[in-house]
């Protein structure tokens, strides 16, 4: 491609037309992406009943015969499954499960000329798909009205994008896949080292170390804090068996991850002012939603989401902005 091109691709309005495109593809990872996980963990339920072996070692014995049929009719209930990734089956009504036509799968304009409703059966897709979509776009044009046609504004754009899902696969199944967190920490990582962001190599490191190991000193704290494990030092089964009783959990270690991957992208200065960001608009969150009655049955809320959003505010407004407003 021409470089000269690439100032006028990193425009506002193409920004914005690719990120509404980017948005569409979101939809399809933010629904599949935990199915997929899913049927991978119950894969491997099958093949660990079915591992004799196995349970030999571990129980001293032989592993009952209910176990193998258990194993096997699990393996032909998964082989029984549609073909399930993120580019098939094609894009269909999630009620009837008609393919959609590729003019009314166009981003936003496809939901609007169908007035939310699928053209098969005419039931009602949610308005997330369209809003997705637009916030994608929205996104991606306010960075490169930020970057001024540089062409690592398309870094900034990608990494807002998976900000955008894991923030949504947080909020619906309270998971962080590794699938996603840890290839973000690792492109920071190189993005920094490769001279392609604005970023010293030493800054994106520390960044990643501060930010895993601030949410871990955390979910310590939390634990003694609320006496799990009371009376048994943290590396006894004894302390471990009191924790999964309990079922309470401050924190989880894909949100270390997730904070990790912002150290690296965005450096060691920025950790705390994004963890502060993300407690207290969390805190917020979570008082809203309790005095609505809409917080979940275990009173547990997703604390992904409110990270995500601290680093795309940075991204928004700029590290060295942000730096600037806390020390001057």
């Amino acid at each position: 491609m021409d470089a000269s091109l690439w100032p006028l691709l990193m425009q506002p309005l193409p920004l914005a037309v690719l990120g509404l495109c980017v948005g569409s593809f979101l939809n399809v990872v933010v629904y599949r992406l935990p199915l997929m996980l899913e049927r991978r963990w119950w894969q491997d339920v099958a093949l660990q009943l079915g591992d004799a072996g196995s349970h030999e070692r571990l129980f001293g014995r032989a592993p009952a015969a209910a176990l193998a049929d258990v194993a096997g009719a699990l393996q032909g209930e998964l082989q029984r499954l549609p073909l399930l990734t993120l580019s098939r089956p094609r894009s269909h009504c999630p009620q009837c499960g008609t393919p959609i036509a590729w003019h009314d799968n166009l981003p936003v304009l496809g939901w609007l000329k169908r007035r939310g409703r699928c053209a098969a059966c005419g039931e009602p897709i949610a308005v997330r798909y369209p809003l997705l979509e637009l916030a994608t776009g929205l996104l991606w044009a306010a960075l490169g009205l930020r970057f001024q046609g540089q062409p690592q504004a398309l870094l900034w754009c990608a990494l807002a994008s998976a900000l955008l899902a894991l923030a949504l696969i947080d909020w619906d199944t309270q998971w962080l896949p590794d699938a996603l967190t840890l290839p973000l920490a690792w492109a920071g990582l190189v993005a920094a080292t490769a001279g392609w962001i604005p970023l010293p190599p030493h800054q994106s490191m520390w960044g990643a170390v501060a930010g895993y190991l601030s949410l871990w000193l955390l979910y310590w704290a939390f634990r003694l804090a609320t006496g799990e494990g009371a009376g048994h030092p943290p590396w006894s089964a004894a302390h471990w068996a009191a924790r999964a009783d309990s079922g309470r959990e401050g924190l989880g270690f894909g949100d270390f991850k997730l904070l990790a991957a912002l150290g690296a992208w965005l450096g060691v200065w920025l950790i705390v002012p994004m963890l502060l960001w993300a407690s207290l608009l969390g805190t917020v969150a979570a008082l809203l939603l309790r005095r609505r009655a809409a917080l979940g049955a275990d009173g547990h809320m997703p604390f992904g989401p409110f990270l995500a959003s601290a680093g795309l505010a940075v991204l928004l407004v700029g590290p060295h902005q942000v730096l600037h407003w806390l020390l001057a």
